[in-house]
């Protein structure tokens, strides 16, 4: 009997229909977490902004304290996303039990680091002092970083919860909480930092209180949501939860620690980066910020096409489907890379409109700091494709739980050659700022580089067995 259009002779669908389902079932649960990604660094964006309202010393203050602050965040919250992949990879193979396992070790996992965490960002003055700040900026940093330590621990288990959502893709209720809470901080940061609505003016204090405040509720509205759906209060995820468990809660260590690893080792090389540029000039560090911030949106984007990927890879690695999971990772990249060919275009022919959304170019006293942004976005324009393609990657192997070799990969394309270089183009070559983002571009693009090669030997071998899948 003859196939028809659908349907193979081995009673199967063909490739083609098979990769269109696999891009509409990636894209359509990727969509709620890049808006989700983009609320969430809506949230951070709202504060420069207005802390650029209150100055360029404050704007700079602030940007030194974030990255004190979101190095130990995205470390905790590399840590929290492996729940992700374990979920995905136990509801694959139908392990329902091991689902409440993961969840509730991973909020042992975080309250485990997250209290460590919040006691070394308090005193982040201390860190900026001995990187060499000006003392004056490194006081007006710890406001902001003593107000903002306490939203740590709860954002973390937020995203404890937004895997275990996200792997049932079903994130919408993430994206519905999210937005609330945009509006929320930028509320809470127009009264607390201007004194605005009869409250008392705190600035810099102001934006690390309503941090604080809004991460927290947005923790309890995710429990809650979670608590009370008849789907997800099936796995009654609080129940006993202080009862140990150490198998689930030292794998969890072991594939989570590399993940925060590696997402730090990207972090600290834009930290680092700051910490240079704070060094070069203050107009320098000003317009790191605001072309930072402009890269971060566009980068939420693929990120959260990455972690539609991780769940994607998980469910079909967990049903053992090694087609699956070929098809689900390519799928990212491809999807990946046409968003950020777009991101890379409206930074080249946009970016002195982008920069003016966060300082006056009609004041004199900010035309320097224009300046330098606008070309710090012509060089971010340049790695877009790079930095899409190693956030996609690595998310990719993610869902294979493979995560102790990208993270040596990371540190190596990020600090031996990235920010090596990044040094080296600053000062000896004498290029200042613009060299920072020029080492920048190139350690991106080994990590891009090396990740998918790393995909490209594995995806290989899923047909036949056991390397694919630990």
């Amino acid at each position: 009997m003859l196939p028809n259009a659908a349907v193979t002779a081995a009673g199967a669908p063909p490739a083609a229909l098979l990769w269109r389902r696999e891009i509409v079932a990636t894209l359509r649960l990727a969509a709620p977490l890049v808006f989700t990604q983009l609320a969430m660094i809506g949230i951070n964006t709202t504060d420069i902004v207005m802390m650029g309202w209150l100055g360029p010393e404050e704007l700079a203050a602030g940007a030194l304290g974030m990255n004190i602050y979101i190095p130990f965040f995205l470390f905790g919250m590399g840590i929290a996303t492996v729940v992700a992949p374990m979920t995905a990879q136990a509801l694959g193979g139908r392990d329902y039990r091991g689902v409440r396992r993961t969840v509730r070790q991973g909020f042992w996992l975080i309250l485990l680091f997250g209290a460590l965490f919040t006691a070394i960002i308090w005193n982040g003055r201390h860190l900026l002092l001995a990187s060499g700040q000006d003392p004056a900026i490194a006081q007006l940093s710890e406001d902001y970083l003593q107000a903002v330590a306490w939203a740590l621990l709860p954002s973390l288990w937020f995203v404890v919860l937004r895997c275990f959502v996200t792997a049932h893709s079903r994130p919408r209720s993430v994206l519905v909480i999210t937005l609330i809470a945009v509006a929320a901080n930028a509320i809470g940061n127009y009264g607390l930092m201007f004194g605005n609505f009869g409250l008392p003016r705190w600035e810099l204090t102001g934006a690390g209180v309503t941090s604080s405040v809004v991460s927290a509720l947005m923790f309890l509205a995710l429990l809650g949501y979670v608590l009370r759906d008849r789907k997800f209060r099936r796995y009654a995820i609080l129940r006993r939860f202080w009862r140990s468990d150490w198998p689930r809660f030292f794998e969890l260590f072991r594939v989570g620690v590399p993940i925060g690893l590696t997402i730090v080792a990207e972090a600290g090389l834009f930290s680092a980066a700051a910490l240079i540029m704070g060094v070069i000039s203050i107009e320098a560090l000003a317009a790191h910020a605001i072309a930072l911030q402009c890269a971060a949106v566009a980068f939420m984007v693929p990120l959260g096409i990455g972690q539609a990927a991780v769940v994607r890879v998980g469910l079909a690695a967990g049903a053992r489907d090694g087609a699956g999971v070929r098809r689900a990772g390519w799928s990212a990249l491809v999807g990946g890379s046409f968003v950020m060919a777009c991101s890379a275009l409206v930074f080249w022919f946009a970016g002195p409109w982008l920069v003016g959304l966060y300082l006056d170019a009609s004041a004199p006293e900010n035309a320097p700091v224009i300046d330098l942004a606008v070309a710090f976005l012509a060089i971010a324009a340049l790695f877009q494709l790079v930095d899409g393609g190693q956030v996609i990657g690595v998310h990719v192997l993610r869902g294979l739980k493979d995560t102790t070799v990208p993270m040596w990969l990371a540190i190596g394309g990020y600090w031996a050659i990235g920010f090596v270089a990044a040094l080296a183009f600053a000062f000896p070559l004498d290029f200042g700022g613009r060299g920072v983002w020029m080492g920048l571009a190139l350690g991106l693009a080994v990590v891009a580089f090396a990740v998918n090669w790393r995909f490209h030997r594995r995806e290989r071998l899923l047909p036949n067995g056991g390397l694919a899948w630990s």
